[in-house]
Parts: C-alpha cells; sequence; structure tokens
C-alpha cells in the first residue's frame, strides 16, 4: 500500500494543534468537515456534536464501523483566585504532574484566548524548600498563572474569564526524521489522523468496499460516553482505533498495530480479533495482541449503552500516555494498513 507521507503528516500536525479538550471540540469537528467536504464524503452530525461519515459499499446493512475520538485532556476554570490566578478542575484522567510547568491556553466564551503556564502553588525550592518539592500534586495544589499584568480576582475577571472556561494544553507536536511522533493527544488524534486518511486513501484510488464504511469521530471518550449514542443502525461491527499502550509486563510497542484482546469493560469479541490477526498475517502487518486492566474505548462505551454489535479495539502504541505521548510513524502506517485491509473484505 502506498501511503502520502506528507498527506499523512499533514494532517498528523493540523489535528494534533487544534485544541479540543472534552466539551470544547468544535474547532477540529470544523477541520474535519472542510475535509470531509473536500473528500465529497457525506456525513452527518449529531445531537451531540460527533461527526459520522459514511463511505457507502455493495452491501448497505451490514456496516463496518470505526471510531476514533477528538476530544482530549483537558481542563476548565473552577476558580479565580485572589491573586488572579486560576485554580482548575480536570478534565479527563491524567496524573497532574504531567501538566506541571506546561503552557497552555484559556479560552473564554466570548471566543477570547490568554496563555498561561500551569504550575502548582508553591512552585519555587528557592522560596518553598522542601515543600516545594514534597507538596501533593493533586487539582487543589495547581494553578494557571496567566501571561498577563494581574494582581487581583477582579483583574483577571476584567479580562474576561471566568468559571467554566477552558484550559488547552499545548501539544508540543515534533515529528522527527527517525519517525517519531512526539505530542500530547495521540490519544486520541493520531487515530483520527488515521481514519481521515483512510477515507482520503479509499476516495482517492476510487475503491468502493464491499460493505458499507461508517466512520464515526466521537467528542465525549475521555469522560465515559462518546459513543453511547448515534451509532448507525446499520452497524454489524463496531471497531474502536484508539491506542495501544507500551509499556512494562505488556506486548504492545511504538511500532506494530496494536490489537486489544481484553481491557477493563471486558473481552472484545473473538471472532472479530480473530479475523483482524489474520488480515494482518495475511498481508505482512506488524502487530500486537495486548491487554489493558486500566482501559476504556468507545467500544466499551457502546457495549454499555445496550449496542448489539461484535466489537473490537486497534490502535498505534502510544508510550507515556495521558503524559507527553510518543510512537512511531510504523505503528500509525500498520494500523492504516489494517483499516484499509479490513475495510475492502
Amino acid at each position: 500500500m502506498n501511503i502520502n507521507n506528507e498527506k499523512l503528516h499533514k494532517y498528523l500536525k493540523d489535528i494534533l494543534t487544534l485544541p479540543s479538550p472534552t466539551g470544547y471540540t468544535y474547532k477540529v469537528i470544523d477541520y474535519i468537515i472542510k475535509e470531509l467536504d473536500s473528500l465529497g464524503i457525506t456525513y452527518k452530525k449529531t445531537n451531540k456534536g460527533a461527526l459520522i461519515a459514511t463511505i457507502q459499499g455493495h452491501d448497505l446493512d451490514n456496516a463496518i464501523t470505526f471510531s476514533a475520538h477528538v476530544d482530549t485532556l483537558g481542563a476548565m476554570v473552577k476558580n479565580i483566585n485572589s491573586s488572579g490566578t486560576l485554580a482548575i478542575t480536570p478534565l479527563g484522567g491524567y496524573m497532574m504532574n504531567s501538566i506541571e510547568g506546561e503552557n497552555c491556553t484559556i479560552e473564554t466564551v466570548e471566543g477570547e484566548t490568554f496563555t498561561g503556564t500551569i504550575q502548582t502553588v508553591k512552585p519555587s525550592v528557592h522560596i518553598s524548600g522542601n515543600d516545594a518539592r514534597e507538596l501533593k500534586r493533586i487539582p487543589e495544589n495547581m494553578e494557571v498563572v496567566i501571561d498577563e499584568k494581574i494582581f487581583s480576582k477582579e483583574d483577571t475577571e476584567k479580562l474576561g474569564i471566568s468559571i467554566g472556561d477552558f484550559i488547552c494544553f499545548d501539544s508540543r507536536t515534533i515529528i522527527t526524521k527517525s519517525g517519531f511522533v512526539k505530542s500530547r493527544h495521540l490519544d486520541d488524534k493520531a487515530s483520527i489522523a488515521i481514519l481521515l486518511y483512510s477515507m482520503y486513501h479509499l476516495k482517492s484510488n476510487n475503491i468502493i468496499p464491499q460493505r458499507t464504511i461508517n466512520f464515526f469521530i466521537s467528542n465525549y471518550e475521555e469522560v465515559g460516553h462518546g459513543s453511547s449514542a448515534a451509532i448507525p443502525e446499520n452497524t454489524k461491527e463496531f471497531i474502536a482505533v484508539d491506542m495501544g499502550c507500551p509499556g512494562p509486563n505488556q506486548n504492545s510497542t511504538e511500532y506494530d498495530c496494536c490489537i486489544c484482546a481484553k481491557d477493563s469493560s471486558g473481552p472484545y469479541d473473538l471472532d472479530l480479533r480473530k479475523t483482524l490477526v489474520n488480515i494482518c498475517k495475511e498481508n505482512n502487518i506488524s502487530y500486537k495482541l495486548d491487554i489493558y486492566p486500566y482501559y476504556g474505548s468507545d467500544a466499551s462505551a457502546a457495549l454499555r449503552a445496550g449496542w448489539d454489535i461484535r466489537t473490537a479495539l486497534i490502535g498505534p502504541g502510544v508510550f507515556a500516555s495521558h503524559g507527553y505521548e510518543r510512537t512511531h510513524m510504523d505503528s500509525i502506517h500498520a494500523t492504516l494498513q489494517l483499516i484499509i485491509e479490513y475495510s475492502q473484505q
């Protein structure tokens, strides 16, 4: 399979650098809509703001639905402190130390943006000594220091910043010459780029799949209900394209397509998993099987919501998930190839 890496890299960089914490995903959704329009792919928007793109196949009733989620980790303004700094409440599950010292953008409901840095309330060892080192990294001990001359709560309020405004972490996206992709939010924007390129590949090569293919772009996965509703009724197989988790005692790597046999919601469909593995073997696609005990996916949400579908979970291996993450283009290519091959079964 020939891959236009320039196109794929552009999708990756564009999507990774568009802020989209859970609940504030309209910018990246608008970007995807423009791409779908340019490709001539039909789509609809759900009431929750998710997208469902469809490439019609010969079989209209026995559809495959691939999902990936555009929503990322982030935060919201919980309160404005007396000094003018911002107390935060997290969006999604991450370790507070993973965002310490991170640059961010505050986006107000009026559309204004302000930059800042996330710090602990005791950020300097020169002032607080061991108290700074030993301070527990919990939301109550974190704050955003805004890059404006402010000295009080009233100064911050005059900027138009208020409780409930979204805080977007800088992605710091880099693609190295050796093929590594380093960025926040590879979970799950690497897979969004993969699905978008899959649609581009099918359309640009005039491929009509045997079965209709739906691409469900969810926007509330990080808080557990991304694909709990609005799955196309013709879906028989639902494949969540998310991430694999390389790490100690795991089989996943940053260089393979990772296929999950079981996560915290239980085992995925055995026959569907076997089919995916066989496609990998027949097409020399590098893959790894794995189990993730602290993981849930859009497929998990769909099953909990009562959808009668067969499910699977695949994706590129993402190291240091929910932190400053890393994967390799080999893993992205392998996942992409599996999706394209499966789409033509």
